[in-house]
């Protein structure tokens, strides 16, 4: 129980300051009286605000009712379950979270909380007073709270600079909370201790083939050179980087993770928003910028929208942080529009705003029509499979149960692969052998994700593919494993850890869907914006998937997570050195 209480505590890392008091102070005492009524409180979850009721009768909880949100359609059933686990025990604290809806979960606990505090009275005491809405004045304004964005507070707050973190949603981590692979680097020293030999140049060519050579040269030079240290950084502020396991399109092991393989963004937000606040950044959530301020031609701070009203963070730079655009179906398709009609992975602050707010500067953007599909989405609900999956030895077949290409091509070969099949979408295939090499296919099972028998025989009949064939296709790529050769689809023997021999055997029905938006902003090695004509726009700076350059036409898993962390950190140093010339 002990631990389930310090789980409800810790929700306040994804929360709003005033969520993270009400649910801290009710954690901090016991049996509070509750008076008979309905209360409402609202949290937020990972699309957006959650809302609910909590009815008292005869001094106990007697029922909750969802008033509104807008979560995922696996996630919804996790607001009720946790709701009549309040009303079951009659308290909000020892609540258990749904695996696999993290951020919903702890949305909803803190609705609770704040309507459980209204029952007992102490609703009052236990919020937050407003903010005026004054303009304020700071060293460094970051727009966005995800993954880059967070990087860059932490790195520039540790050395001094007084920075305010601006996030149009209610919580923190953007497209980062759902990142699944890992942190591609090399030359690391998680990467020495295993024994595993790769070079920065190997990395650089890596992702220039992945990227087919659209990439910037200077920028993935940047990435691959700077990825080691960026690690030991990460790490020396807690992050656990210590699993290293491999993904499509990379020749080495180099994808950085938790141990036993575990989700790295549902690790990572944390330890930065953590980090972060702990250097002294001011995030603010429920914060749209609506303009970026100038004066004599270099930025001034930015303009803000709230809720309560608008006001002025006049700063002495700008670090944008905003994420890609893969949310808004309107921009995916005006770029690219045989994407029309896709789904998404992405959470629903990707639309895009940043490149309305540089037009003013007369910003240079490169590669907007590159738009990346993730192969594995599991079409009924728009949950990510990561391709470790893939890499640590599951197959891909269609309906009639055989392979159709090689697992770990790259992401946009694999989508093209899968939509030439029958349905538009295939079965990823994997034994318990995969299951227990990766931590994070615990989670897919959670949420009911997996078909299991045990054999191959069954599986088939599950799926309704011809037992013959399946089993067929399964024996075939086993002696290709034990051969070390695959003559018909060319996988590599390193991308054949295991043969899919253990029981249960398991399937997933997935499918492409908007991934990645590999172009965006021009910057430059030191993560300044460019302008049309090549300069740099004095005091603004940008990381992460709002620029473009880095991936050129394809990302390759585990990039992503290496671009923001990487480029965030430039963009923070980079800040702090135009400061220190403009004092």
């Amino acid at each position: 129980m002990k631990k389930q209480i310090k789980w409800v505590c810790a929700v306040a890392l994804f929360l709003t300051a005033s969520a993270a008091v009400i649910v801290g102070g009710l954690c901090a005492t016991k049996s509070p009286v509750l008076h008979d009524g309905t209360y409402t409180g609202t949290g937020e979850g990972r699309n957006g605000p959650i809302t609910l009721s909590l009815t008292v009768a005869g001094g106990k909880l007697e029922g909750g009712e969802v008033l509104s949100e807008d979560e995922s359609d696996f996630a919804k059933p996790a607001i009720q379950a946790i709701i009549d686990q309040a009303v079951k025990g009659n308290s909000v604290t020892g609540l258990d979270a749904v695996s696999g809806a993290t951020l919903t979960s702890a949305g909803t606990m803190a609705a609770l909380g704040q309507a459980f505090a209204k029952a007992s009275g102490r609703a009052e005491s236990a919020s937050l007073t407003k903010k005026r809405l004054e303009d304020v004045s700071c060293d460094i304004v970051i727009v966005g709270a995800g993954g880059a964005g967070l990087t860059a507070a932490t790195e520039a707050a540790s050395h001094g600079a007084s920075v305010i973190v601006l996030e149009k949603m209610g919580i923190a981590g953007g497209n980062t909370n759902a990142s699944t692979g890992g942190l591609n680097a090399s030359q690391t020293s998680v990467q020495d201790s295993r024994g595993i030999k790769d070079t920065n140049e190997q990395f650089y060519n890596d992702t220039m083939k992945g990227g087919y050579n659209l990439n910037d040269p200077a920028l993935v030079r940047t990435l691959t050179e700077h990825s080691a240290q960026t690690v030991d950084w990460l790490m020396s502020i807690g992050a656990d980087l210590s699993d290293v396991g491999k993904m499509a399109g990379s020749t080495n092991s180099r994808t950085h993770r938790p141990q036993g393989g575990g989700a790295i963004g549902a690790h990572l937000v944390p330890v930065l928003l953590k980090a972060a606040e702990s250097a002294g950044a001011d995030i603010r959530y429920r914060s749209t910028v609506t303009k970026i301020l100038s004066a004599n031609g270099s930025t001034a701070g930015v303009a803000v929208q709230t809720a309560d009203g608008s006001y002025k963070v006049n700063a002495k730079a700008v670090i944008l942080a905003t994420g890609g655009f893969g949310a808004n179906s309107g921009m995916v398709v005006q770029y690219k529009h045989d994407l029309e009609g896709f789904g998404t992975t992405n959470h629903k602050g990707a639309t895009g705003d940043a490149f309305a707010l540089v037009e003013p500067f007369n910003v240079a953007l490169v590669d907007m029509e590159q738009i990346q599909t993730h192969p594995t989405v599991v079409p009924s609900n728009g949950v990510m499979i990561t391709e470790a999956v893939r890499g640590n030895g599951a197959i891909m077949v269609n309906r009639e149960g055989k392979r159709f290409g090689n697992e770990m091509a790259t992401r946009d070969v694999m989508s093209a692969d899968i939509l030439a099949q029958t349905g538009k979408t295939a079965y990823l295939l994997f034994d318990q052998g995969v299951r227990e090499s990766l931590k994070a296919i615990e989670d897919y099972a959670k949420q009911g994700l997996l078909i299991q028998a045990q054999t191959v025989s069954e599986l088939a009949e599950k799926l309704n593919m011809p037992k013959d064939v399946l089993a067929q296709t399964v024996m075939s790529y086993n002696q290709a494993q034990a051969s070390g050769t695959d003559p018909d689809f060319g996988r590599r023997g390193a991308d054949m850890p295991r043969a899919l021999e253990t029981a249960p055997f398991y399937a997933v029905e997935v499918g492409p869907a908007v991934h990645h938006t590999m172009g965006g902003i021009k910057i430059n090695s030191d993560a300044q914006v460019l302008t049309t004509s090549g300069n740099a726009v004095p005091g603004l700076f940008a990381a992460g998937e709002v620029t473009g350059g880095v991936h050129g036409g394809n990302r390759l898993g585990g990039n992503a997570i290496s671009d923001i962390t990487v480029f965030g950190k430039i963009a923070a140093d980079s800040a702090l050195l135009y400061i220190s010339t403009v004092d």
